[in-house]
């Protein structure tokens, strides 16, 4: 298989992982609001957000995050003078990062599989915005690619974050409002 279509290919997996990352944790804050809630809603909506949640986990986002894997790499198998350049080996730093959300999201899974949680709604509102972090660090770091570009991303991925955690806690604020 050719350059670009290796390409198309580990963009396409990238884009459909990070789709299911983000609403897999969607979908765990609304598992956790429902174990708030009392009988018969609690079940009905427990069982039903936990089908939706395999489903997504395992027919959508665990492929792709292996066909992601093996694509990237296939990549630098292809390109390996990439690997002497530094923007890479800041964006395969993303990478674990984005792979050990992952596992960390496995994990939640399975407790909320089983009906447990942890964590509340407002520590998963926060949690899913790690994988937006990485997602702009890596855009960044794959467009810009030179030195003095990916350190203003940086700052720019600090900046938005600091803009993330604002907007939560005004949402948060406007429903505790409305409530």
């Amino acid at each position: 298989m050719d350059y670009l279509n290796v390409k198309a290919l580990h963009i396409i997996f990238v884009v459909t992982w990070f789709a299911g990352l983000f609403y897999i944790v969607r979908l765990f804050i609304y598992q956790t609001e429902a174990l708030e809630k009392d009988e018969p809603e609690r079940s009905i909506l427990s069982n039903q957000l936990a089908i939706m949640s395999k489903r997504l986990w395992f027919a959508i986002t665990w492929p792709s995050a292996i066909l992601t894997l093996i694509f990237g790499p296939w990549l630098l198998i292809i390109q390996p003078s990439w690997l002497s350049m530094p923007f890479m080996h800041i964006k395969l730093g993303f990478v674990g990062l984005l792979v050990i959300y992952h596992i960390i999201c496995h994990i939640l899974y399975k407790k909320l599989q089983k009906g447990e949680t942890k964590w509340s709604s407002n520590q998963l509102r926060l949690w899913n915005e790690v994988a937006t972090l990485i997602l702009v660090a890596v855009v960044y770091l794959v467009v810009l690619k030179n030195t003095l570009s990916w350190v203003w991303g940086t700052i720019g991925i600090f900046a938005f974050a600091i803009l993330l955690m604002l907007a939560i806690k005004i949402y948060k604020r406007l429903r505790e409002k409305a409530s």
